[in-house]
């Protein structure tokens, strides 16, 4: 009997799926609102010839065409999110915030009931000083090649290439703000709005600035930019600057060359070719928007034959890069670059599409021959869009918006791995530690954590403290590292080296570094006698020094010298 008890209580495999933990009931439920699932052994076709609308065969058709059928939501960051990006291979995302803070998400260490980042890095916080300055993302981009280095745009004169890791490996030098000519300055002189990389020459990436300047750097290169384009606006009042607000750079189907787009505030949309030279632009367009509206998206097709614009001035519009005096197209579309100027729009993959965000929330899908939206969906309503990614290889829709949500849009029949490989996890089990209610921390003194109560402290407060004590990964600081008690107290970092030195190093390896703690008076009466015996500068003159001669007083003279003191004494 007892026998029989025991093995109902244990579980009869571990790791298998059990009713609640079924793959195709878990991929099932991210299936988002409109998009019913298909009756089994039913083809799009036979589905519209029985219904006889023209409707529900058009629905089916963007639902295969675009994967949007399900969704898994990412929150991760505390602000609107700016920017989106992942490698080539599809294995790791990087999302920028306002909150200052890159995320970095691996799908491969993610289940469904784990989903959070990694790592939290500040590009711009600096190591030497714990109060330092951070800054909004503007712009991620892993490099095209291998995904090995991510570009990194913040809200100052410098950009960043950082690794796979979130280390700094390059940093471009701020130029000089007291020159005029920025064609003599060594880098930007005011803040960064936007970069790209190279398409083909993946050591190379292009910054624009709003000093009026486009500025390309090579990784290989820490001096001072490789090239360098200034934009002269010839806006009344300009004094000859324009901030420029966005870059894209493409390359040319079928040829080596590639094309540079920007766009600037004066309403301006200017085309260079991309390997220069660059002392003036190939075609501009004055007023391809609105002045002084916010241009906050470009993009170049894959072929390199269009450029898409969306301007401050509630238009979307489409340019032929063989004629670029005027518009192919002209579509109304409200801006939601006057809160967020890094709202992008791109081009999909096979150009077959255009994407971009609303204020509303929704994903518009356009035809990039006339503009129409070929399909609109609400992704956050109520909550602006603002950037955009579409995975070639995943064939998985990436959007970004205000409430600090990531989104990944996909289809389990047309998308691989990224989030259809998430979901395809059983959720991890879940320890009776998690639980902060049932079990007691403790600290280095041999107590239980909660028995010591610091005034105002609440209960909440300790169950977090708690959890995040025994989950290192789980709450980070702002530049990515642990707050977990248990990790051994790092020196501060100065700097003239990652760590401060110890006392050890400081007596070994530099010189009369004991003098510091010596005193003054005593080292140098230490050598009193030796200066005299054997004085080092004035040796040579020992015997040479002729003798000092006095005359010699008489007895008179000396009594009236001695009577004259005692005068003087008395008095």
């Amino acid at each position: 009997m007892d026998e029989e008890v025991l093995r109902d209580y244990l579980p009869a495999s571990f790791g298998g799926n059990s009713a609640d933990n079924n793959i195709e009931t878990q991929i099932e439920k991210a299936r988002r609102q409109g998009f019913a699932k298909k009756p089994e052994g039913k083809d799009d076709d036979s589905a519209g010839e029985h219904d006889g609308s023209s409707s529900d065969s058009d629905d089916s058709d963007d639902d295969d065409e675009y994967p949007v059928s399900h969704e898994l939501v990412f929150k991760t960051h505390d602000r609107a999110v700016t920017s989106i990006t992942l490698d080539t291979s599809g294995a790791r995302m990087i999302t920028g915030s306002t909150d200052c803070t890159l995320k970095f998400h691996d799908f491969a260490s993610m289940a469904p009931n784990t989903i959070r980042a990694f790592k939290s890095v500040d590009p711009t916080a600096t190591k030497t000083s714990a109060n330092s300055e951070t800054h909004p993302i503007h712009v991620a981009k892993f490099n095209p090649s291998s995904g090995s280095q991510v570009l990194v745009i913040t809200a100052t004169p410098q950009a960043r290439v950082l690794s796979r890791d979130g280390e700094v490996e390059f940093e471009s030098v701020k130029g000089d703000m007291y020159l005029r000519d920025m064609n003599m300055t060594k880098g930007h002189v005011s803040e960064i709005t936007s970069g790209t990389w190279h398409p083909t020459n993946w050591d190379r990436f292009v910054t624009a600035g709003t000093d009026s300047t486009l500025r390309i750097w090579d990784v290989n290169q820490r001096a001072k930019q490789a090239d360098i384009i200034v934009h002269k606006s010839k806006q009344a009042g300009a004094a000859g600057r324009s901030r420029i607000t966005a870059v894209a750079w493409g390359s040319v189907t079928e040829s080596t060359n590639t094309t540079l787009v920007a766009a600037a505030l004066d309403g301006s949309l200017l085309m260079w070719g991309g390997e220069g030279p660059y002392h003036r632009p190939v075609a501009e367009v004055r007023d391809a928007h609105k002045s002084d509206t916010w241009t906050s998206g470009v993009d170049i097709s894959p072929d390199g034959r269009l450029v898409v614009t969306r301007g401050g001035d509630d238009t979307i519009k489409i340019w032929d890069t063989r004629k670029f005096k005027s518009p192919v197209n002209t579509v109304a579309h409200p801006s939601t670059s006057q809160q967020y100027p890094t709202s992008n729009i791109i081009f999909a993959p096979n150009s077959t599409a255009i994407l971009t965000g609303s204020v509303d929330g929704s994903l518009h899908i356009l035809n990039p021959a006339t503009l129409k939206p070929e399909l609109v969906t609400p992704v956050t309503p109520s909550s602006p869009l603002i950037t955009v990614q579409w995975h070639p290889k995943l064939n998985q829709i990436i959007t970004g918006s205000a409430n600090a949500e990531t989104h990944i849009l996909f289809d389990p029949k047309t998308s691989t791995k990224g989030a259809v490989s998430i979901l395809s996890r059983l959720p991890k089990r879940r320890h009776i530690d998690d639980d902060a209610t049932l079990t007691t921390d403790y600290n280095s003194l041999g107590v239980s954590g909660d028995a010591i109560l610091n005034p105002g402290t609440t209960s909440e407060a300790i169950q977090t403290s708690t959890y995040a004590s025994r989950h290192p990964t789980i709450g980070l600081t702002a530049s990515g590292k642990s707050r977990d008690p248990r990790r051994p107290h790092l020196p501060a970092q100065t700097p003239f080296a990652k760590s401060q030195p110890d006392e050890k190093h400081i007596k070994e390896r530099i010189p009369f570094s004991s003098m510091r703690e010596e005193d003054p008076r005593e080292a140098l009466l230490k050598y009193a006698d030796k200066a005299q015996n054997d004085p080092m500068f004035t040796k040579a003159w020992r015997t040479t020094q002729p003798k000092t001669i006095y005359a010699d007083a008489s007895d008179e003279e000396e009594e009236e010298q001695e009577g004259g003191a005692r005068k003087k004494q008395k008095t």
